[in-house]
């Protein structure tokens, strides 16, 4: 049993004591966590029967979650990429008041699927992690007592704040070989790491899995990814896909499964691999998996799963957790791991990928200052046992050098086994000695939760071991170049301060007239004494029975948590829309210049605290760095009826109290970035019940959430960048969809018109 000592309940909030270790139990209850291979195997066979061909190791892990199989494949035809089908998810985890308010309206008493919530993306870094996390509970008292009320009555393990993120967690305590599961995030793929397909989803999604309602994905196509050779020296799983983000750009892998196959994965820590799940994100991918191997069966074993690995052991053995043989893949991608060095992308996008030998001469072409303000590791992306050893060897060597850290370095644990253990072992104390702060075990500044003074306002570059970079995600400030790289290169550079340092070949001056240089960094992917799980009060009661008598209270004045009402209809009685079923003739509110990422639509950072709030979290609307580009001004949009401009929340309101129904023209990938419900949901909230984006293409999440709310066009793209050019915005050109033609009729205000196909 793990003791509850660590966080107490008073007067109905939160509240931290301090903290006692308790011993790592032997084996987890792993019931509702090993997956039903006996069932699945025979649902592959039955897919077998009309798929007459080998299956990639994502086939068969999706295709045997099919609901009906016999129905799916019985035409035998070609299926990645073309065919929709209706899946059963095994599990669900949500992290803070994503799916919740949606999953109540349902009326259900409990969820049809073992589900989790997690308490990361509102505890925000300032001073460390003790007094980040008490002063983090008392300003969110209000959402974390509803997520544990709503825990509680619907029967779904609750982690507390301050137990991790939600990414390291699952891995550690969730994830199964063959499994299939949805993350309201899109770094759920993280679960990748151990053999499975974890999907990142919104809220809506999710819903459907939680209520036993058949989810909906495209067949997505299968992009495998050989690896030969073996990694050495300084070069490790985050450079293996940062390096492939530079091959495959941030939409390579839209609408594909990336599928990493060879001798080269057999060598990877399975936290390695994880890292490596966790970036396909980055360039669209609906997930990343890796065949079942000895490092994922250590890996379960060491975190209390060995009935989980046993089962693993059985269902491999008859061919489920690996590819068959003669695969023919989408698209084949071959990697020489021992080819790879170590990468630095970045600014402001994760697919500029720069060696970091060349990194120093980009730098210097780019005209930029060659030093850095800050270093941060940690993060979802690289924030395991194995990341931290390493990176702490680097530390014990510089110590031993008389060298400290040059600017700040701040680390973040992915979870308080993780924090806890590394305690124990001596590495936080081999970090602080040589000037890190050790943050909360939360997402931190990777998410926006940074509460930085310094800089605000001037151009500055960062380093760090996250896995996304866009404008102002980190700090707030749209001048803070963020450049990605391994938490072991962060590391080594953080002692020189300099950009174009390079940790296998550089040294760095010491006061005797001496110089030193780092050898390559070694860690080790498990403790050798085990795991400890730490602060045993973070931790849920497992298979929790729900209890109905719970009373979900949320205030009626509360600027936090407000009921999610269902949207109307576009069509209909009711929907504002006089042409029944034909949609209404729209306005263009906005055109949007260049990349829009769903931190451009909906920031994250202070607008987080609102994520329960929809009617305060859509003043963000677009309110970042989306660019009009009519006037190329960011967050400005034109009101012409009135011959004024506002900001984009401010005009859409406008339009609303017309009850003018709008419509928004964007580029390629659009939503590229974050699972971010709130980026869906907030056009829709602030639109007359009609509203079009049309884009040249959207990333897989953010069409998903789309589709649940706005209608989403996609242009053709031949004629949609210069079409749209002189198109005006704020009530001049008018919009009609013709849906029988599939065409766009655009009316310019200047008499003009034309049509694009859709």
């Amino acid at each position: 049993m793990l003791c509850r000592t660590g966080i107490h309940r008073t007067g109905g909030a939160l509240r931290r004591s301090l903290a006692t270790q308790i011993p790592i139990s032997i084996e987890k209850d792993c019931s509702t966590i090993t997956p039903p291979y006996d069932s699945l195997i025979e649902k592959l066979g039955r897919v077998r029967n009309h798929l007459k061909r080998p299956l990639s190791l994502a086939e068969k892990i999706l295709y045997s979650h099919v609901v009906d199989p016999d129905q799916a494949f019985s035409s035998g035809g070609k299926i990645r990429g073309e065919s929709y089908l209706q899946l059963r998810p095994e599990r669900v985890a949500m992290q803070d008041a994503s799916a919740h308010l949606q999953f109540m309206s349902a009326g259900l008493a409990q969820s049809a699927v073992p589900a989790s919530i997690h308490c990361d993306h509102l505890i925000q870094a300032v001073e460390g992690a003790e007094s980040d996390l008490k002063r983090s509970i008392v300003t969110n008292q209000e959402v974390f007592d509803f997520l544990q009320s709503a825990a509680a009555k619907y029967g779904l393990e609750f982690w507390r704040p301050g137990s991790g993120i939600i990414h390291q967690i699952v891995l550690e305590n969730y994830a199964a070989p063959g499994m299939l599961m949805l993350g309201t995030d899109s770094h759920t793929p993280n679960a990748g790491g151990l053999g499975m397909l974890a999907i990142g989803v919104g809220g809506a999604d999710a819903v459907d899995a939680m209520t036993a309602t058949p989810w909906e994905l495209k067949a997505p196509k299968v992009i495998g990814v050989h690896l030969t050779g073996k990694m050495g020296g300084w070069t490790t799983p985050k450079d293996l896909i940062l390096h492939l983000a530079g091959k495959l750009t941030v939409r390579g892998g839209t609408g594909s499964i990336l599928e990493y196959f060879g001798p080269g994965v057999a060598s990877q820590s399975c936290t390695g691999l994880a890292t490596i799940a966790n970036m396909g994100a980055e360039v669209g991918a609906t997930t990343s998996t890796f065949p079942y191997s000895a490092r994922m069966r250590d890996y379960l074993i060491a975190t209390g799963r060995a009935p989980v690995a046993k089962a693993a052991d059985r269902a491999a053995a008859q061919g489920f957790l690996s590819p068959d043989e003669g695969i023919e893949y989408d698209q084949l991608i071959e990697i020489d791991l021992s080819k790879v060095e170590p990468t630095i992308n970045g600014p402001f996008t994760p697919d500029l990928s720069t060696p970091v030998s060349k990194f120093g001469e980009f730098i210097k072409s780019q005209g930029w200052k060659d030093e850095f303000s800050a270093g941060l590791i940690g993060s979802c992306t690289n924030s395991s046992y194995e990341d931290m050893t390493a990176v702490a060897d680097l530390a014990k060597q510089a110590k031993a050098a008389g060298l400290t850290t040059k600017v700040p370095f701040l680390c973040t644990p992915g979870s308080e086994q993780v924090r806890a253990t590394i305690e124990r072992d001596n590495v936080t104390s081999a970090l602080e000695d040589v000037g890190a702060v050790v943050l909360a075990n939360a997402c931190g500044p990777c998410i926006g939760q940074w509460k930085r003074d310094d800089k605000q306002g001037e151009e500055n570059a960062i380093l760090t071991s996250f896995n996304r970079n866009f404008k102002s995600r980190n700090d707030g400030n749209k001048l803070t170049m963020n450049f990605l790289a391994s938490p072991t290169i962060v590391t080594a550079m953080a002692f020189s301060g300099k950009l174009s340092f390079n940790p296998m070949t550089d040294s760095i001056s010491l006061p005797s007239g001496e110089s030193f240089k780092f050898q390559p960094p070694h860690g080790r992917d498990l403790p050798t004494d085990g795991f400890t799980p730490g602060n045993g009060e973070f931790y849920p009661i497992r298979n929790p029975a729900p209890q109905p008598e719970v009373n979900i209270v949320i205030k009626p004045d509360s600027q936090r948590l407000e009921i999610l009402e269902p949207f109307g209809s576009h069509f209909g009685p009711g929907s504002g829309n006089p042409r029944g079923l034909e949609l209404p003739s729209m306005k263009v509110l906005l055109r949007v210049r260049g990349k829009c990422t769903t931190d451009h639509i909906s920031a994250a950072g202070p607008w987080l605290k609102y994520k329960g709030h929809l009617t305060n979290i859509s003043e963000n609307l677009r309110d970042t760095q989306a660019i009009n580009d009519e006037g190329g001004e960011m967050n400005v949009a034109f009101d012409k009826d009135t011959n004024s401009q506002g900001t984009i929340p401010e005009i859409a309101k406008r339009f609303k109290a017309r009850n003018q129904p709008w419509a928004i023209i964007v580029d390629d990938n659009y939503g590229e970035g974050s699972a971010r419900e709130h980026a869906a949901l907030q056009p829709s909230f602030s639109i007359v019940r009609c509203g079009m984006i049309i884009a040249r293409s959207f990333a897989r999440i953010h069409e998903t959430n789309l589709k649940n709310s706005v209608l989403r066009l996609f242009a053709d793209k031949a004629d949609t960048p210069h079409a749209w050019g002189d198109v005006e915005t704020g009530n001049g050109a008018e919009i009609k969809l013709q849906s029988l033609s599939q065409r766009i009729n655009v009316n310019k205000s200047d008499g003009d018109s034309f049509q694009l196909s859709i």
